[in-house]
């Protein structure tokens, strides 16, 4: 259910600007796994083309920064995700996200 919510509705409602950045951030800072979830899942409306995606770098790695440290396993398979479908826009954007955050990411994520 929730990546079924960030993937067809939060995703590309953020990418519509009728979600703002700061309600996504929002959700990524809530004790809540899955609303820290949901914030990495809805970057694929912004980075999957057959969703509408074009590419933001910026916005995704914003929400990446905010969960590099997490160690959740469900924000962890997130944070994989979510930069797996950036790379296809911005390979560089990812590795040098990796290469800065390599000591707080986790070891499954690089």
């Amino acid at each position: 259910m929730v990546d079924a919510f960030a993937v067809t509705i939060a995703g590309p409602c953020w990418a519509k600007g009728q979600i703002s950045d700061a309600a996504i951030a929002r959700w990524a800072r809530r004790d809540s796994r899955w609303w820290r979830r949901s914030a990495l899942v809805a970057t694929t409306g912004l980075n999957v083309r057959s969703r509408g995606g074009y590419g933001d770098t910026e916005r995704t790695l914003a929400i990446a920064r905010i969960l590099r440290s997490d160690r959740d396993d469900m924000v962890v398979k997130a944070m994989s995700w979510a930069l797996r479908e950036l790379v296809v826009w911005d390979a560089t954007g990812v590795s040098r996200f990796l290469f800065v955050n390599e000591e707080e990411l986790a070891a499954r994520v690089a």
